[in-house]
């Protein structure tokens, strides 16, 4: 049995039972400090929960960070902020490339849409939204439980500064509403170079050793001022060893490990292949248009990047659902916890029919899937030009009605994320938004089929690249005055608007908002229901003491600076500076930076440079900070090695591992590869430690 299929396994047939070893994203309103305490001698206490949660920051667009001094500053990984870098960056001043660092507070530049949340309060809102769905299904399920999670976020967002978000957890067993204050003024601190940000590429990605500073530092403002912050975590600058106890504070994004098999098999069979077919044949698209010239690969380097990463994760994924041992151990333990559930009548009675519900609601999907990805999902329309349009069109018909019958994007509490979007002043790029759209339009085409009504109103007799030049040629919508006057005219302004895009987005809305409710009622409606059903019949037979999935809320996860095995071989936790020199060979993704060459000879070359822990981690926890018992900081994550994408569907403590960087290459990097002064005093206090340069 492979690697793989063992750990699978073992996980699935031991699935919904308390988590053992340094497995678990838990919550920080149920975290099981005596666990820590038997295993590694330290108790979490709630003084110290709640420090770790004030200290910890989310960034709203998918990933983690933290608040790492008083004054404010955010820390988090490059490849989390490099949209805001490659924003801020023109063909003359590539912050990408070259790197970026305010020298003086006036020098630090706000990041076009960037949104940073801490969390500051937690409460569990199961019974009224139980209470507002009791007795309903369907459509009338959904419509009630999305009005209620409407009317709780209203009543607790009061003021823009405030976001209020009802999370479902497990599965729907759960909904918790978290209270978060928001930061919209973000400003770039510090950024290395891209090459040393990734350094590797694509072929050390989800791999170890690594040799990465994918660092980045924010600032957060409020009045122009740097906001002043209570609840930080302090830096150590001796890091951890081998051996000693981590906590990770982040965000997972997503993990299925409670799904059932009916979804599982869905993701295996058509989810999951369908979409390496289609990051596939972007990434060749986006290397061509790469080709073309330096600016044509800085302006689209993020999204090759975010789209070279999602196929490696997808086939990780792929490569634990195709295990017939491993799906067997989950057809296995699906048909153990039916069997408990038939052999008691109440149960039975109240759960016994929800899997099928499932199943069912997953075949009505698989009918809705091509068109809802096309109309709805942004496949079909790939352009910033028109995911403006299409938020102007609805921001226009949803905003006048009651706030409960919106959709859920047009909510109030909603409304300043919205905005930040809507009136970015972030750059588009007329040659890539072409590009983008003739791809995207000739997949419509391929996809729907030329006969479709939606594809014969959008492309009429040209081309998608005729189409796609004609319209971008003739766009408005780079004009934020133009976007604000199209806001605050409303509906009048928008059906009164010639802009291309605005047109477009007017002329799909009908069909695909037809085919978002259909998707609503007949799959999305029975899903949630009957998934909270499988919930609770879970917590009848297996009680209520473990974690749910990951719905990029803030978890804590445990854990140990550990190697691992593989191919029989020990690997070490801890790389240094020495590695990455060794690994350098002057050519792309392995060629270090002229300045990092410059300062060979002042740098200490065994610091600790990236470290391996045996934290619970997944997606979205980019960016998160590692922290000692102390609760100082001591790492950065940026990536998981190669074992952890099965972590999607379970965790392995022999060998599934999280990647960051070690705390004190951050330091030794900014003393002397970049002489970030103001940073190091800003971290260590003003008595800096002498450093030798």
């Amino acid at each position: 049995m492979t690697s793989v299929r063992r750990w699978l396994a073992v996980w699935a047939l031991s699935c919904g039972a308390v988590a053992h070893a340094d497995e678990g994203m838990w919550l920080l309103n149920q975290f099981p400090s005596s666990a820590v305490q038997a295993k590694y001698g330290f108790t979490p206490t709630q003084a110290w929960l709640d420090k770790v949660r004030l200290s910890s920051a989310r960034l709203a667009g998918g990933c983690s960070a933290s608040f790492v001094s008083a004054q404010g500053l955010v820390m988090t990984n490059h490849h989390c902020a490099h949209g805001c870098i490659e924003q801020l960056s023109t063909a003359d001043k590539d912050y990408v490339k070259n790197g970026f660092w305010a020298t003086r507070g006036e020098d630090e530049v706000r990041c076009p849409e960037m949104e940073v949340n801490q969390l500051t309060g937690i409460r569990d809102v199961t019974e009224e939204l139980n209470a507002a769905t009791r007795g309903l299904d369907g459509k009338a399920f959904n419509d009630a439980l999305k009005a209620g999670m409407t009317r709780l976020e209203k009543a607790c967002a009061t003021a823009e500064d405030v976001r209020c978000d009802v999370v479902s957890l497990f599965q729907g067993g759960r909904y918790h509403l978290y209270t978060y204050r928001r930061f919209q003024d973000v400003r770039l601190v510090f950024a290395p170079e891209f090459a040393m940000a990734f350094f590797g590429g694509d072929p050390d990605n989800f791999m170890y050793p690594r040799y990465d500073l994918d660092l980045t530092f924010l600032r957060i403002y409020r009045g122009g001022k740097p906001v002043r912050m209570e609840h930080y975590f302090p830096w150590s600058p001796a890091g951890v060893r081998e051996g000693e106890l981590t906590f990770v504070s982040g965000h997972p994004g997503r993990t299925s490990r409670n799904l059932t098999v009916a979804e599982l098999e869905n993701l295996r069979d058509d989810g999951i292949p369908e979409r390496l077919f289609r990051l596939s044949e972007l990434r060749g698209m986006l290397a061509e248009f790469q080709k073309r010239g330096p600016e044509q690969a800085r302006t689209s380097n993020s999204m090759l990047f975010g789209v070279e990463n999602g196929l490696k994760a997808l086939k990780g994924r792929r490569e634990a659902l195709v295990d017939a041992e491993f799906f067997a151990t989950k057809v296995t333990a699906e048909k153990a916890l039916r069997a408990k559930v038939a052999a008691d009548p109440a149960l039975q009675a109240q759960y016994g029919k929800a899997w099928d519900e499932v199943a069912r609601a997953v075949a009505a999907g698989r009918n809705l899937r091509k068109p809802f990805g096309m109309l709805e999902g942004g496949q079909g329309f790939m352009s910033d030009y028109f995911n403006l349009a299409r938020m102007l069109v609805r921001a226009s018909a949803e905003l006048p009605l009651p706030n409960e019958k919106r959709l859920r994007e047009f909510t109030d509490a909603q409304l300043p994320q919205l905005k930040q979007q809507l009136f970015s002043t972030a750059p588009i790029h007329d040659e890539f938004e072409v590009a983008l759209l003739t791809f995207s339009l000739t997949k419509l085409r391929e996809v729907l089929g030329p006969d479709a009504q939606v594809v014969r109103q959008v492309l009429g007799t040209e081309s998608p690249a005729a189409v796609a030049a004609r319209r971008v040629a003739g766009a408005s919508l780079k004009d934020v005055q133009a976007r604000k006057a199209l806001f605050e005219g409303g509906a009048a302004a928008v059906a009164a608007s010639k802009d291309p895009f605005i047109q477009l987005a007017l002329a799909v809305d009908p069909e695909a908002r037809a085919v978002r409710r259909r998707y609503e009622d007949e799959v999305e409606s029975v899903l949630k229901k009957n998934s909270e059903l499988v919930s609770r019949a879970r917590f009848a037979v297996q009680g209520t003491s473990s974690y749910p999935d990951a719905t990029f809320t803030l978890r804590l996860s445990y854990g140990a600076v550990e190697g691992y095995a593989e191919n029989g071989a020990h690997v070490a936790p801890l790389t240094t500076f020495a590695g990455a020199y060794k690994r350098h060979t002057g050519s792309d993704p392995f060629a270090l930076p002229p300045r990092w060459l410059a300062a060979q000879q002042k740098l200490a070359l065994d610091t600790p440079f990236n470290m391996a822990t045996s934290n619970d981690i997944i997606g979205g926890n980019s960016g998160s900070p590692v922290i000692n018992k102390d609760a100082q900081v001591v790492g950065l994550i940026f990536d998981g090695n190669i074992q952890s994408l099965g972590g999607d569907y379970g965790f392995d403590p022999a060998v599934n591992r999280a990647v960051a960087v070690h705390s004190a290459a951050v330091l030794e990097a900014l003393d002397k590869v970049y002489g970030a002064t103001r940073l190091l005093e800003e971290l260590l206090g003003p008595a800096v430690p002498s450093r030798t340069r």
